[in-house]
């Protein structure tokens, strides 16, 4: 391995625990709920599902739990907890 990918391999490990570098925009995800599975989106700060849950609330347990697995690296203006 040369020097200059060895360097590379250090900053992508320091950029990996100060997640704080990190924002996210948009993306999607599928979750397996206890009894389906749900599609997830963000997209430019706003959350969308596709359980009932979400339909009638704009918040759901699955938005929630992305909003904890990826902490820091959501903008700050659309955190619940």
């Amino acid at each position: 391995m040369d020097y200059g990918m060895i360097g590379k391999i250090e900053k992508a490990k320091r950029y990996a625990e100060e997640r704080e570098r990190i924002q996210f925009k948009s993306f999607q995800v599928t979750i397996a709920g206890t009894n389906n599975t749900h599609q997830v989106e963000f997209n430019h700060g706003d959350w969308k599902c596709d359980c009932d849950f979400f339909l009638t609330r704009g918040i759901c347990s699955h938005t929630m739990a992305l909003e904890r697995i990826l902490g820091t690296m959501l903008p700050e203006s659309v955190k619940t907890d």
